[in-house]
């Protein structure tokens, strides 16, 4: 017997098994097949066969988020990379670790717009601007070089996707075999450890704080022992909604991601905070009220990225630096020197209790959905969701999340990527549930991904907020043009005949109470699983923050 002669596609599908991937996401097209092929013989690897390049991206990148790890897609060179895009640009946003591996036109035609098949002169700037950054291997020998430093790129704080495309006919190259994968590892770089003379610095200025918050970001998912023994001297915490339960959103002492866009009485809160230490956030400006959410004078920001020292908000100082080790650095100088005000714990639960009643007061019929829904899943359970109008309101802000990877969402607010992103995370979940919340337009975008779900058995249970349209859209048009609706009607399918087509249980949800039950008992089954939330049936939903607020059809809602 023949023995087949290796190659930079079995390079590739070596060189992931030996740095830890287990599964891999993509389609396979004519510029990719030598390294899928390498990936089928080894079976080492499970391979989710995608529908579309941006249901495969999106994938990938909920299943770094849930996992710690790298998400892989593979993709073909020119339309199939084009078709990624919208999903690197999410992982991008994310600060997710995505190792994208495309195709490229043979080495003797790049550049050259030539023609051939599938090739797209650019290529590798379309990709560097969708990401982290973009690499060719340009001669047989370099690949195993560029993917180690890819991987690593993507993984190294800030973390983001990073692409490398090789040329159909260096896939094809037959090499010898590297003797470094035998001891191969990925290796980003180490925590970055903070100055000692600038946590002596920091330590000082908070030592005297009687109101003093943590506020979390994506940078501080590592940072949960840190954060805790900060609360433990008296700290209140909140967290960005990429950020969400470093600290466990049940705990006393942290107001969640309620943190004050659409909560004016945490913006109140703000106003007796004498300091406040932001842990690996960008203070996105989505987020900030495009920075009109007023925050604390005295602000310290640490990060690992210098560049994040006074982009959004200025600061008293800017420590740079892994944010576990700087919290775990300030709380051992501040143990024992400093004093929070009596009292203090009880505002700020106090304060939480009232902003969540409030909060739920504005959501008219689906004020009892978050409750229902977080006592219908189980604690470890994962919570994924679209830009939807009920993410947008309840599902950022009041569904408690209890583990630092435990909640995916569109970060850049695109709509569509909900169904992808629940399946890349329940590939991720070490058998865990996992609950992906959309509404029917995004549901639209990528609807031929639930045939996916269905072929690789996820763990998955998809709730449609149905309401026959682009509820987001009617609430912005009802406020910035007047109430002048157009675009935002959508003809779709019924979804009790589809999930019978695709072969999924179906469960329909007509009345409010009936949520938490119907939810509880999709999860009962093992596989996938679709319930529609029907919408029209229950109420219309009322405008958010800040759509409440602005217009004459805002003020007729409030009325």
């Amino acid at each position: 017997m023949t023995q087949t002669p290796y190659t930079v596609g079995d390079l590739v599908a070596e060189f992931l098994s030996r740095i830890g991937v287990s599964t891999v996401f993509g389609i396979v097209s004519v510029h990719n097949i030598p390294m899928l092929d390498a990936i089928g013989r080894r079976n080492a690897i499970r391979y989710v066969m995608c529908r579309g390049e941006m249901g495969g991206a999106h994938m990938a990148d909920a299943y770094a988020r849930v996992t710690g790890g790298l998400g892989v897609l593979f993709t073909s060179t020119g339309p199939g990379m084009a078709n990624s895009i919208g999903g690197l640009v999410e992982a991008r946003f994310a600060g997710s670790p995505v190792l994208h591996i495309t195709g490229q036109t043979a080495t003797r035609f790049v550049d050259r717009d030539m023609g051939t098949v599938h090739d797209v002169p650019g290529q590798t700037a379309i990709l560097a601007a969708s990401g982290k950054a973009a690499y060719r291997v340009r001669a047989a020998g370099e690949a195993l070089g560029v993917l180690m430093r890819a991987a690593a790129e993507a993984m190294t704080p800030p973390r983001g996707p990073v692409s490398v495309e090789i040329p159909i006919d260096l896939q094809r190259a037959v090499i010898p075999r590297p003797a470094e994968l035998d001891s191969l590892a990925l290796a980003p770089p180490p925590p970055l450890p903070p100055s000692e003379a600038a946590l002596d610095e920091v330590a000082e200025i908070l030592a005297r704080a009687k109101r003093p918050m943590i506020w979390l970001g994506n940078g501080a998912r590592e940072a949960g022992q840190g954060a805790r023994a900060l609360l433990d001297l008296g700290f209140a915490a909140v967290s960005s909604w990429n950020g969400r339960g470093i600290i466990p959103e049940d705990h006393p002492m942290t107001f969640g991601a309620l943190h004050g866009n659409g909560a004016p009485r945490i913006l109140g809160f703000y106003e007796g905070v004498d300091a406040m230490l932001v842990l690996g956030s960008r203070l996105r400006g989505h987020e900030m009220m495009e920075f009109s959410m007023k925050l604390p004078d005295n602000l310290i920001h640490v990060d690992v990225d210098s560049a994040a020292n006074g982009r959004t908000y200025p600061n008293r100082y800017f420590l740079q630096g892994d944010a576990e080790l700087v919290a775990q650095g300030l709380a051992r100088r501040l143990k024992g020197r400093i004093a929070v005000e009596p009292g203090y714990a009880a505002d700020v639960a106090r304060t939480k209790a009232l902003a969540i009643e409030e909060y739920e007061a504005t959501l008219g019929p689906y004020a009892s959905f978050a409750r229902q829904l977080r006592a219908a899943m189980p604690r470890d359970a994962l919570w994924v969701r679209d830009i939807t109008i009920s993410n947008s309101t309840w599902g950022n802000r009041t569904f408690e999340v209890y583990g630092p990877r435990d909640a995916v969402h569109p970060v850049g607010a695109a709509i569509g990527p909900g169904l992808p992103l629940g399946i890349g995370a329940a590939m991720g979940a070490g058998g865990r549930k996992t609950v992906a919340m959309v509404g029917d337009g995004g549901f639209a975008m990528n609807l031929t991904e639930l045939w996916t779900a269905v072929q690789e058995r996820a763990r998955l249970c998809t709730i449609v907020m149905n309401d026959r349209g682009y509820g987001v859209i009617r609430h912005i048009q009802d406020a910035v043009v007047d109430g002048r609706r157009f675009g935002d009607e959508l003809q779709g399918p019924a979804l009790e005949p589809l999930a019978a087509l695709a072969g999924l249980p179906y469960f329909r949800v007509g009345a409010a109470e009936e949520f938490g039950p119907v939810v509880a008992r999709a999860l009962a089954v093992d596989g996938p699983t679709l319930i529609e939330v029907d919408m029209t049936a229950i109420g219309e939903f009322p405008p958010y923050a800040p759509y409440n607020t602005m217009g004459k059809h805002a003020e007729r809602a409030r009325r």
